[in-house]
């Protein structure tokens, strides 16, 4: 072998061989995280298929299953209160042509009898009646002060990032919730007001955090980032119509870059938490314990609930996930 070639082989090889230590033993070079929330069974937005979504009693019926986690999200109202829900605009939740921003709190309508299940197609959900109402964030963080909460910030505007964060202060539940969007600008304003509240990967995280994994730079890069919250292929099929062949092979070549046991479990042994989402089907929820998932986001929490307990699991998902090893 020549010597033009010797020195990249072996520099090439030296970093095969480095890059597979710290794949497997990332806590050489970075510091473990130690997340307080140990949550496996999360209901997207308080389990939608059950109840009108982000109700107060579809979050009581998730906890009372015994869910370790509410997803919620949040707007702001024309009279800056934060309150949660998934839309702005009030039309698909109430029937009503007009913006949450652009309302006062106190003439919110309340949501229509039926909503549609957002990732469950041509499914309904009535739910109890009696609670229509549009909670205040405040609200949840009182009724709920010691349950973990995966909140999205729906819109990049400084005035609710800085009242949901001062909200996170107050309730004192900078341990207990996570905060974030896809968008990354929500959450780098999200860390830079409170560095200590866990965050999600935004869409630009995930992106470049699956790159360098097949590139074999991941073992070398910090994250900020707690929590991966991903979706997998069927969650897409299943909820949107995609006559494309080429579109069908590339949410599938996606997910098959995406689901991949070895980096989730990498990331795990650097403390970060891997949650599936919003599956809603047995085969659905069978891949994401396969696959090593900290936790699945439903919207029907009694159907996943009733799954874990047939089949013997523990507190809903196999104790195979531990964020220590």
């Amino acid at each position: 072998m020549s010597v033009s070639l010797y020195v990249p082989l072996s520099l090439f090889g030296g970093y095969v061989v480095l890059s597979s230590l710290l794949l497997r033993f990332p806590n050489l070079v970075h510091r473990k995280k130690k997340p307080k929330i140990q949550a496996k069974l999360i209901a997207h937005r308080g389990g939608a298929g059950e109840n009108l979504e982000n109700t107060m009693a579809a979050y009581q019926h998730a906890l009372d299953l015994g869910f370790d986690m509410l997803e919620l999200d949040c707007h702001l109202t024309m009279d800056k209160q934060v309150v949660v829900s998934h839309d702005d605009h009030l039309g698909r939740v109430s029937g009503i042509n007009a913006l949450i921003s652009e309302t006062n709190y106190k003439d919110l309508p309340l949501m229509s009898t039926a909503l549609s299940v957002p990732f469950c197609k041509g499914k309904w959900c009535q739910g109890d009646i009696k609670d229509r109402r549009i909670p205040l964030l405040r609200e949840v963080f009182e009724q709920f002060p010691n349950i973990p909460i995966n909140l999205d910030i729906k819109i990049n505007n400084d005035e609710l990032i800085a009242r949901v964060i001062q909200l996170i202060r107050e309730f004192e539940r900078k341990d207990i919730t996570v905060v974030g969007n896809f968008k990354e600008k929500i959450g780098k304003k999200c860390h830079k007001a409170e560095p200590d509240i866990p965050l999600c990967f935004s869409m630009q995280s995930v992106v470049k955090t699956v790159l360098l994994f097949y590139s074999g730079l991941l073992p070398f890069f910090p994250l900020k980032e707690t929590f991966l919250e991903i979706p997998i292929g069927t969650v897409l099929s299943r909820n949107f119509e995609f006559t494309s062949f080429w579109v069908r092979s590339m949410i599938w070549l996606v997910d098959a870059l995406l689901v991949s046991p070895i980096m989730f479990r990498h990331l795990q042994r650097r403390g970060i938490v891997v949650y599936l989402w919003v599956l809603n089907y047995e085969d659905e929820w069978e891949r994401a314990i396969k696959v090593g998932a900290n936790g699945i986001m439903t919207d029907y929490p009694t159907q996943l609930k009733n799954f874990m307990e047939e089949r013997g699991l523990v507190n809903g998902l196999k104790q195979t996930n531990k964020y220590t090893d």
